[in-house]
């Protein structure tokens, strides 16, 4: 596999359509990368197709978005190329007990007719209050990371469609705390973290993870048809126990396979064996 040391977009244009500043932290890593030209595109307003505080609900899955900006993008500009990104939200996979953040970039290629994602995943500042009071507000606010994470605050509850968002200093924060507490007919403020990209450190440092691991896919290229994002597609499990030999739901190998030609490769794991507490016989 030929991987990091080539690009077949060196000199190209690609239009990335963005309004929250994430221009920032993917154009670095793919213009170093790849040494293409990343072209902000405005002029649409992405928080349409869904906003992450429920007042504009997002049709389809995460990666349909992303694509789905990434042609707006492209129809916008005229150009071939296009990226752009989509983040997610949820219970962390292993505990489900704290927030989780997902980001994924799609690349999209119509000159080559290939599609490649890079995504990004880990723990999430993510968090939310219902209070009465100022105290409790403040306390919330200094837990969050606020003001360096922006605020979202709402009357009552978290569906009322009555809404500030991006508060930005504790000044503004106590006047939206008192106007939300005049609003509410049950005594109560809704607050929560703001997860727009430029409002939300955490979130945008994983956006650029995400944006490198788009690059790494890039820069490997098919060792048939010289396409970019020859990547893993497909894990196999069954690396077998060291203890009792059985077949266990360890990973055993990797299937790497071309975006473009289908050309796939097994790659087995280092790894011979895998220990006993792995092992669904001799664990159960």
């Amino acid at each position: 596999m030929n991987s990091g040391k080539k690009s077949v977009y060196s000199g190209a244009t690609a239009a990335l359509l963005t309004q929250h500043g994430k221009e920032r932290v993917i154009l670095p890593v793919l213009d170093t990368a790849l040494g293409c030209r990343i072209e902000r595109v405005s002029g649409f307003d992405t928080d349409t197709l869904g906003t992450f505080t429920r007042d504009i609900p997002r049709l389809g899955t995460q990666l349909e978005a992303a694509r789905k900006k990434a042609r707006i993008g492209m129809e916008l500009s005229g150009l071939p190329l296009g990226l752009a990104s989509e983040g997610s939200f949820g219970p962390d996979p292993f505990t489900g007990t704290f927030s989780w953040n997902t980001e994924m970039i799609v690349w999209i290629d119509d000159t080559l007719g290939i599609e490649v994602v890079g995504v990004a995943s880990g723990s999430a500042s993510f968090s939310h209050v219902l209070t009465a009071t100022w105290d409790e507000a403040e306390r919330f606010g200094l837990q969050a990371g606020f003001p360096e994470h922006h605020l979202v605050a709402r009357p009552q509850g978290e569906e009322d469609p009555r809404i500030r968002k991006g508060i930005a200093s504790w000044m503004e924060l106590e006047a939206v705390f008192i106007w939300a507490l005049a609003e509410s007919t049950n005594g109560r403020v809704f607050i929560e973290t703001d997860v727009r990209a430029h409002a939300n450190p955490a979130r945008m440092e994983r956006i650029g993870q995400a944006a490198q691991d788009l690059a790494r896919r890039l820069c490997t290229l098919c060792p048939i048809c010289d396409a970019p994002g020859f990547q893993i597609m497909e894990r196999i499990p069954g690396l077998l126990c060291a203890d009792c030999g059985a077949p266990t739901r360890e990973i055993r190998a990797d299937i790497h396979r071309c975006v473009r030609c289908n050309h796939q490769v097994r790659v087995e794991r280092p790894e011979r064996v895998a220990q006993a507490d792995r092992c669904d016989f001799c664990n159960p």
